[in-house]
């Protein structure tokens, strides 16, 4: 069994998005199995301490037993200390798996501070994407800035793609094309590209804006290497929220656009997310 460790990067907060959000997703990792039948993870679930400070547990990431870090960056950019990004750079130097997500404009932008991996987030303020792509895609919701490719409504679905030949994190033998086809929508995702020079690194997954077509990318592998473990860089921690998987298990009250129900209507999107969910972790776990 591995531990495995799913950490926001902000404070308790009931109204914004912390860790109580992704009960969902604890939940389905907690549950998957190893070859012999037995549990394969040990979930750990929190928020990081009192913003602003070292956390107490991520500067000393590498000495404490865990085998993955799920880092989610719910943060507005100060959600991770030098310490933080220190800790966790080093958990990955020594082999460790990692999982980064965040989400549009600037939202988790302090995990930039970390090494190798930071630099496949692409942020408005902080490495944005080439100049070419630095317009609105969803000019809809106010004071949201780019990158903010949108994928659809919260509570809908999306047709994701893969990119090159299938990776591990993309196989899905239950679906009729032999890959993953779903995964959830969201009005507002971030961006993450491959790290020039890094060929341990490849875009694996795509998805398509509904609002201008174009295709943005949604995952990036990094293979392990002489950097670190195996790692994962994910546009947008909404495909992990309860929200998304289930709109009946709220929001917080800053969230202003409409959901959809195709989620609910159509159970194939979110059989799809859960294998999505479980190739990552066993991937990452090697």
């Amino acid at each position: 069994m591995q531990d495995l460790l799913l950490q926001t990067t902000i404070e308790d907060d009931p109204d914004n998005w912390d860790i109580a959000r992704f009960r969902r997703l604890g939940e389905l990792l907690s549950q998957l199995r190893a070859p012999d039948g037995q549990p394969a993870f040990r979930v750990t679930a929190r928020n990081r301490d009192r913003r602003g400070q070292p956390d107490t547990l991520l500067p000393n990431l590498p000495e404490s037993g865990f085998e993955q870090l799920w880092l989610l960056a719910t943060d507005i950019g100060d959600g991770l200390t030098p310490a933080d990004c220190e800790g966790i750079s080093r958990f990955r130097e020594l082999g460790g798996g990692l999982l980064v997500t965040r989400d549009h404009m600037d939202l988790g932008s302090s995990v930039c501070s970390l090494r190798g991996i930071g630099i496949a987030h692409r942020f408005h303020g902080v490495n944005p994407e080439h100049k070419d792509r630095r317009r609105l895609d969803n000019p809809h919701s106010p004071g949201i800035g780019w990158p903010n490719y949108q994928s659809g409504a919260n509570g809908d679905f999306q047709r994701v793609k893969p990119v090159g030949h299938i990776h591990p994190v993309m196989r899905d033998r239950h679906s009729p094309t032999g890959v993953i086809q779903y995964l959830p929508a969201h009005p507002h995702e971030g961006a993450v590209g491959a790290p020039p020079g890094d060929r341990s690194a490849r875009v694996i997954a795509q998805g398509e804006s509904v609002a201008s077509g174009r295709r943005f990318n949604i995952a990036v592998a990094f293979e392990r290497s002489e950097n670190g473990g195996r790692a994962i860089a994910h546009s947008s921690f909404h495909h992990f929220l309860d929200y998304n998987w289930d709109t009946a298990a709220g929001c917080p009250s800053f969230v202003a656009e409409r959901p959809g129900d195709a989620m609910a209507r159509f159970p194939e999107a979110l059989r799809s997310t859960r294998q999505y969910v479980s190739n990552v972790a066993f991937w990452l776990g090697g």
